[in-house]
């Protein structure tokens, strides 16, 4: 990865090239960009664009900030390095917390965004998702860590679709990745549940996106139900919303042929358009 410095701190980011227009992704809360690396990468790039992952703030190579941010800062983050590689306007994916940060950009910066896809889009969270993100934060406050086989069925119980659950060699393959590591929560991966802890209800505030936007919902998704998805594309001027099937809060890599589909299918009518106003269709 690339370190650049945006807004005084090192920002890690990897253009992977490609000929097209700019796709940057964003990842959420506690993970790195190279997750989109095993199935949105490829797909992108097969589609012609070029794409950028990077880590958010908080995540290493990423200074980690230990005192905390603000949703503000990570937005500044995200435009700082789309203005440092100078490839706006952009396309912007998101999931979870970063597709909060890409919603919040297309408010923030629409100068510099093309079309938004937010996957687990939300405007707000409702009181069981407050208490859970309260919960992870007191559980990284903790120096006890929780016991391996407990966290990991934990995590696949909040984050997994039951159809990937059905499938006892798939549930194993997701038990034996969440056992990975010794679970605890970095200071930096903190500061990020505490952006999210204290974000307001902005569902007035999203009425002024002006930005085409696609929100996302995972059918199964216990961490961000489809609901709260639904509701970013009914507060949108002529955003659009569409829901994955069998498909928890890790949807994208869980049905990511669905998923990528998606994505490239809405990015492509972007494409599409100025060619139809072209032969005045």
């Amino acid at each position: 990865m690339m370190l650049a410095t945006i807004n005084g701190i090192p920002l890690a980011y990897k253009d992977h090239g490609g000929p097209g227009p700019c796709v940057v992704l964003v990842m959420g809360t506690g993970s790195p960009g190279r997750v989109w690396d095993l199935h949105q990468v490829p797909a992108l790039r097969a589609a012609g664009f070029r794409v950028v992952t990077f880590n958010n703030r908080g995540i290493p190579p990423s200074a980690e900030c230990p005192g905390g941010f603000t949703m503000d800062d990570m937005v500044g983050d995200l435009a700082g390095l789309i203005e440092h590689l100078d490839c706006g306007p952009v396309h912007l994916i998101g999931t979870s917390l970063g597709a909060r940060i890409v919603t919040e950009t297309a408010l923030a910066r629409p100068d510099l965004v093309r079309r938004v896809v937010a996957l687990a889009a939300h405007a707000r969270f409702d009181p069981v998702r407050q208490a859970m993100t309260r919960g992870e934060i007191a559980l990284a406050d903790d120096p006890r860590p929780l016991p391996d086989d407990y966290r990991a069925a934990v995590s696949a119980l909040h984050y997994l679709s039951p159809a990937t659950m059905r499938d006892p060699r798939r549930a194993q393959d997701w038990l034996d990745m969440l056992t990975f590591g010794d679970g605890r929560i970095t200071a930096g991966h903190r500061a990020q549940l505490r952006v999210s802890e204290v974000l307001e209800d902005r569902r007035q505030a999203y009425g002024a996106i002006t930005v085409p936007l696609l929100a996302v919902g995972f059918a199964d998704d216990a961490a961000i139900p489809p609901y709260l998805a639904q509701e970013v594309a009914e507060v949108i001027p002529h955003a659009q919303y569409a829901e994955v099937p069998d498909a928890g809060h890790y949807g994208y890599l869980e049905q990511p042929g669905p998923v990528n589909r998606l994505i490239v299918d809405y990015l492509n009518q972007a494409e599409a358009a100025p060619l139809a106003q072209a032969l005045g269709a």
